[in-house]
């Protein structure tokens, strides 16, 4: 459900939950009294880098931000949508099955052709000098497959005709960008003759292409036209491969390119992403701000590349600072500053030991900011002096760190060859005293807080089991002992808490919150032809034993890390017990697995 990934990356649970919960720092959690029962040792635990909250007393319960407002202000799942939605500035529609029908044609006619262009680099005669070419660039065949890189050809021998010999719907191919229509009618390849590139979606599926001239001809790249599926402003190429990464390291690489991208994964930067060769949008920098404690711009150095940074770091700077506010988390956002006439792709071949020192020597944003934009202005004039100062000073009086602003007042003043006072006086209204811009003991005190984005997080193990249960409703009743807690994404698991208070699916979607209903039509359209129902009972008994098993492991972990900070001092009440009956419940199961497989 994109809408679920959408409100997950815009909100933060620490700062959702202390809304209503007075939240203590305890290492990297917090914690509190329960607000869902008295007592009068905290055991209520949040964790802001998995963004859940768990009580270890008498609720022995937990989730995210949507369970948190469910269990907090009585209501179902589609109530806590929609308030959640409304305070992330998340619009919800309900998208009719027509549009959904039509955007999965437009999903599966994009895979067949992205393994048509794949067979046709691999196999075909045209395709030889396109691997050459790859070769040449250091791009190996794991790479190649992983990416799944592909060629279109040129001539009858083009997508369009194999399209045909499948019976493929042309006119989906048309809307998926991947024909067109000529002056006299006939409908042709929109790509042919380059090297083609699969841009995949946030569930790794094939949205769009980037195509590469080989012969020279202009453009360089082309990129699908917007369609209901693709849109280059809010999509990262490599995203869906980078996210976990990214969430590990705490830290996202933006470039411009598609070959950047692919280069630095091969060479183990799994946390570089591209922008596609324009600067970034808004809509971009939302699916790294919350997953990323550092952003770092990589740019090329020529004179398109500074102002396409420059428009980057406008976009990025109003993104993260509308994120900024009433938050705790800083985001830094660096500049890493690249060999003039080298991009990212050209280091990481000739050097990849030579990236890593660039991205690790990357400059605060506003480094970057004051020395070009002063360059950009007439700084000779008042009037030019004057112009730089405003562009820079909302950025400079935004910054949370007191002494970072002064710092950058003084290098602002140096930059435009005038004296504090003089610069002090121009903007003065701009700039709070140093008594309003020092932080707050209780701001001070939170520390960060991490929102995973995950919108990366998709879950086919949950969907698989969840999309048997309805083929076969009849296997619940042989399921009654697992839990919804087992299911770690929202969405699933009011999925399987529906689905046992309904007799048939009919009375299910009957009875089904708009929100959810594309949920369910998307799990009945899983592919299970492969599987009858003793497969599929025998496939969702290990399926769920293999969640209980995660979920088990989950606790486990979220356990140690609420009391690791200091191990000496009381574990919050229940702790102990929560231990044991973990341990215990994980060993039964690892024993009913174990059962389970020596039965097949």
């Amino acid at each position: 459900m994109p809408i679920v990934d959408d409100i997950r990356a815009r909100l933060d649970i620490v700062e959702l939950i202390s809304a209503s919960v007075p939240l203590k720092k305890n290492g990297r959690n917090f914690k509190a009294t329960c607000p869902f029962h008295t007592e009068k040792t905290p055991s209520f635990i949040v964790n802001p880098e998995r963004q859940t909250w768990r009580c270890f007393g008498a609720c022995a319960t937990g989730g995210d931000i949507f369970n948190f407002v469910m269990r907090k202000d009585g209501v179902e799942f589609g109530e806590a949508l929609r308030r959640l939605a409304d305070a992330a500035g998340v619009e919800i529609a309900p998208r009719p099955k027509e549009q959904v029908d039509h955007e999965e044609a437009l999903l599966r006619v994009n895979d067949v052709a992205a393994r048509f262009y794949h067979d046709m680099l691999r196999s075909s005669e045209e395709g030889r000098p396109v691997i050459a070419y790859l070769y040449d660039r250091g791009i190996d065949d794991k790479t190649i497959d992983e990416f799944m890189l592909g060629y279109s050809p040129r001539g009858s021998g083009g997508l369009r005709s194999y399209l045909s010999t499948l019976d493929a719907n042309l006119e989906h191919a048309t809307q998926a960008g991947l024909l067109r229509s000529d002056e006299s009618g006939a409908v042709r390849d929109f790509f042919y003759g380059r090297l083609m590139v699969p841009v995949f979606d946030h569930r790794g599926r094939v949205a769009g292409f980037g195509g590469r001239s080989m012969d020279g001809s202009n453009p360089k790249y082309i990129n699908t036209p917007a369609t209901p599926v693709f849109d280059k402003q809010a999509m990262l190429y490599g995203m869906e491969k980078a996210a976990s990464h990214v969430r590990d390291q705490e830290t996202v690489v933006i470039v411009e390119g598609y070959m950047d991208v692919i280069a630095a994964h091969q060479h183990d930067y799994k946390n570089v992403v591209a922008s596609m060769g324009t600067a970034l949008t808004e809509r971009q920098v939302s699916l790294v701000r919350s997953l990323a404690k550092t952003v770092v711009l990589a740019l090329d150095a020529d004179a398109a590349g500074q102002e396409a940074t420059l428009r980057s770091l406008e976009v990025s700077w109003q993104a993260m600072e509308r994120r900024r506010r009433g938050q705790r988390q800083q985001i830094a956002l660096l500049i890493a500053k690249l060999p003039n006439g080298r991009d990212p792709d050209d280091i990481i071949r000739q050097s990849p030991d030579q990236w890593g020192r660039v991205v690790g020597s990357a400059a605060p944003y506003m480094d970057f900011l004051i020395t070009a934009l002063v360059r950009r202005h007439d700084v000779s004039t008042p009037e030019g002096k004057a112009r730089a100062a405003e562009s820079l000073m909302p950025m400079i009086v935004s910054m949370g760190n007191a002494f970072e602003q002064d710092r950058y007042f003084d290098k602002l003043a140096n930059a435009l060859g005038v004296t504090r006072d003089a610069l002090q006086a121009s903007v003065g209204k701009l700039l709070p005293s140093r008594r309003e811009r020092a932080p707050t003991r209780a701001a001070a005190s939170q520390g960060p807080s991490v929102s995973p984005l995950a919108a990366s997080n998709r879950e086919p193990l949950e969907e698989y089991v969840l999309a048997i249960l309805v083929k076969w409703p009849d296997l619940r009743e042989e399921i009654r002992d697992h839990l919804p807690e087992e299911f770690t994404r929202t969405e699933n698991r009011e999925m399987f808490t529906r689905l046992f208070s309904a007799s048939t699916i009919e009375e299910l979607r009957q009875h089904l919150d708009e929100t959810l209903l594309d949920h369910l039509e998307y799990l009945s359209r899983i592919d299970l032809t492969h599987a009858d129902r003793r497969s599929g009972q025998t496939a969702v008994l290990q399926a769920l034993t293999r969640l209980r098993q995660r979920y088990l492991r989950e606790r486990q972990a979220e356990i140690l890390e609420s009391v690791e900070i200091d191990p000496s001092a009381p574990w919050p009440k229940g702790v102990e017990e929560s231990i044991v009956e973990v341990n215990s419940r994980l060993k039964d199961s690892y024993y009913a697995g174990v059962r389970s497989r020596s039965l097949r």
